[in-house]
This record gives structure tokens, sequence and C-alpha cells, in this order.
């Protein structure tokens, strides 16, 4: 199953649903859930399969896509996973690179993703995305595919003058990473560790890579995290980024006003954002400049 989660534009309401070749059903309506987000903390992903066959009640164009989680209770960003972009930043520190994302640093498919005004570093990166479907604690690398719900692309905008030594604070300004353009459960993507993935910035490939290139796998990453925190249905995973980010090009390539960044990856989607400046002029200087 494909599951959008939306903002129905006629009526400014909240919903989820699943992508069929005729629209989108509505499950929010059928199923008087309209929050995704409630439904996963009560309901597995697979009891939607009973609304698949209905007939669909909206199109694409009747819709704004949401961040597919858009609010999850934990989002978790996996750094340095991929053979080259280790290459890239000189990376030796074996252990898994984790850091946090908060739910207000994400859009979704076709949503605006703002560039701060304190940076002229704004960097892309097309990750692979997993939405956990079970509540688990010290998950084994085994069990680990029995707590997915299934997949997504996320674009990891990364503030690097921020960053420093700290990811949390160059990866949280508001709408800075975009997630969609929907959820495919994981019956449907195949070997999650043998997916293309694709970043396109102004239709120039930048990113062209691998998932079975990851250092640490999925079943790995969810094994680690588990030990030291509790996952619960609707945290979000991003799994790392291949090389070919802004930041390490020569001369550097960082995202501005007007550009389109895409994340395709193989069996699950492709995701689109345009990039505008903020709004808001330098209230809050960059440490750099400190």
């Amino acid at each position: 199953m494909k599951i959008v989660n939306f903002v129905i534009n006629k009526e400014h309401t909240k919903s989820f649903g699943i992508l069929n070749a005729d629209g989108i059903v509505d499950v929010g309506l059928h199923a008087g859930c309209r929050d995704i987000n409630e439904f996963m903390a009560h309901y597995p992903l697979d009891s939607l399969q009973r609304y698949v066959a209905l007939s669909a009640d909206l199109q694409l164009n009747d819709i704004s896509f949401l961040p597919v989680i858009d609010r999850p209770g934990k989002i978790f960003g996996v750094g340095m996973n991929y053979a080259e972009k280790r290459k890239e930043f000189n990376e030796t520190n074996p252990a898994p690179t984790l850091f946090i994302r908060f739910a207000d640093s994400q859009v979704g498919h076709n949503g605006t993703v703002i560039k701060p005004a304190s940076t002229n570093e704004f960097d892309y990166e097309g990750e692979l995305a997993i939405v956990i479907g079970r509540t688990g604690r010290n998950i084994s690398a085994e069990d680990a595919p029995a707590y997915i719900a299934g997949y997504s692309c996320y674009m990891d905008g990364s503030v690097r003058d921020w960053q420093h030594k700290w990811y949390t604070a160059g990866k949280n300004w508001p709408s800075t990473g975009a997630f969609g353009p929907w959820l495919v459960t994981a019956d449907e993507v195949g070997d999650p560790q043998n997916l293309k993935i694709k970043t396109w910035l102004n239709n120039r490939l930048v990113q062209d890579d691998t998932t079975t290139n990851m250092i640490h796998t999925i079943p790995q990453i969810i094994a680690y995290i588990s030990t030291f925190t509790q996952l619960s249905p609707g945290d979000v995973i991003m799994t790392g980024s291949p090389g070919g980010v802004g930041k390490t090009r020569v001369p550097p390539l960082f995202l501005h006003q007007d550009d389109v960044i895409e994340v395709e990856i193989e069996n699950i989607g492709r995701l689109t954002n345009r990039i505008q400046d903020s709004a808001l002029s330098g209230i809050v200087q960059s440490q750099t400049a400190a």
C-alpha cells in the first residue's frame, strides 16, 4: 500500500488515505479517525487492507501533502552511514552517528523548504526513511524487520555552518527537511538494502548510490537505537545520506531561492520540493560570525 497524509484543500480538513490507480481512498473519512499518528497508535497498518478495494474519494489535485508522519514521537537521523559520504568527511568513527529532528522541521511532498536567513550553507541530503509500526525495546537485528511499518523518502536539509560537532543545531530549523511523498508498506518495497537512491538539484543528478552501501544496515540501526530507547508506532528513522552532498564539492553546491530538490528511491517514489528564502531577516546570527 501507498499511504498518504494530507489536508483536503477545499475543506482544510486533515486526513490520510490509500493511494491507488483511481485516486485516494480517504481512510480518515471511512474509519472515523483522520489522524495517522492516532491511528498507528491503536492499529497496525495492515488493518488498512479492508479499505484498499473502495472507490477513490479524492484526486491528487484535491489535496496538499503533509509529512508522511507529521507528529512523530521521535525522529532519529543516522549520520555518515554510506561509504562515499564517510570518505568525503574523513569519518573514521565505527559506531553509528545519531542526531534528532523535531516535527516542525519537516514539510511534505511539494511543500516549500525554507532556507534559513542566517546561513549561506544550506545543504541537501537524500535519504531512505523508516517508519516504525510496533512498540519495541531491545529489539534484535534478526527481529527488526517485523517492527517496520514502511518506508519513504527524506530530504534531510542541513545548515552546515550550524552543525559543528552537534548535528542537532544544523538539522532543526523550521521547514528545512522534507518527508514524502507517501509511506510504502514493507511488503511492497522488497529488499530495503538493495534500493537505488538518487537526488536531483534543478534536474542535475547530485547523488547516485544504492542502499547496499550503508555501513550500518537497517536491522542493525533499529537494534542499536532500541537498546537505549523504546521505539513506538510512528517513530521515524532516517538511515543516512550517500556521498555527493554540496558541502564537499569544489566549489560547494548549496540550496538557494527557487531551487528544486528531488529525492527518488526505487520502489518508493520521488519527493519534490522547492526552496524559498526565509522571510525573517537575520535576527539570529550564525555561530561562525560570533
